[in-house]
């Protein structure tokens, strides 16, 4: 299993992001995001873990970094749930190491996109039953969310920002908003915040992201 990138702050690490990276890419995608958002955040960690190389069934087969496999697009996507449980208990553990280096669960952030964003959503509010600061869902959906769901006091005290592009062909627009919805619906203080783009960041995001951030972190 590789190890994640971890990027230290200039000033004590009192804070810190869990990013993860989408199908395909790998755990320096979002580096140069992390290095842009330090600038203002001085005290914050960034971890940036990589997935595991799979056979993704969507694309022939074919290995490749991979939080989970996707069996199949339409209507809904299908998904290996194990692969997924195994992937957020990964995200888990990374929580876990980050308390034990003194970082208060309330300072500790869940960002991802694309396919790194389903397994942030569901880690946080439906696997982690504790305190954190927020989560940053990135042009992503949430697979396992369900009108049944139910979230416990300390999930619906997580935060979210769902940030998506209005012509986005891969994880199309309304899935990220369904993900939306479903939060907002079970009492999550969510923000969306859509883009003209596609599957893509914008430096205009990365700015709302700060802020966003910055805002917590005080």
């Amino acid at each position: 299993m590789t190890e994640p990138l971890i990027l230290e702050p200039v000033k004590p690490a009192d804070a810190c992001v869990i990013w993860l990276h989408g199908l395909g890419a790998d755990r320096y995608d979002f580096l140069p995001v992390a290095e842009a958002l330090q600038e203002s955040l001085l005290s914050t960690r960034f971890v940036l873990p990589q997935a595991p190389t799979l056979p993704v069934t969507i694309n022939g087969g074919y290995a490749m970094p991979s939080w989970y496999d996707i069996k199949a697009m339409s209507p809904a996507r299908a998904i290996d749930r194990e692969q997924l449980e195994e992937s957020s208990e990964r995200i888990v553990k990374l929580i876990d190491v980050q308390r034990a280096a003194g970082i208060d669960a309330s300072r500790i952030f869940l960002a991802g996109f694309s396919q790194g964003g389903a397994v942030v959503l569901h880690t946080a509010y439906l696997k982690w039953q504790g305190p954190l600061g927020g989560v940053l869902a990135l042009s992503t959906y949430a697979p396992t969310f369900t009108d049944e769901m139910e979230l416990c006091a300390s999930q619906q005290r997580i935060p979210a920002l769902c940030l998506h592009g209005q012509f986005d062909g891969v994880v199309q627009n309304s899935m990220g908003r369904s993900a939306y919805e479903h939060l907002k619906q079970h009492g999550v203080t969510v923000t969306w915040q859509e883009y003209p783009m596609e599957h893509e960041v914008l430096p205009e995001e990365i700015r709302d992201i700060g802020v966003w951030l910055t805002e917590r972190l005080r």
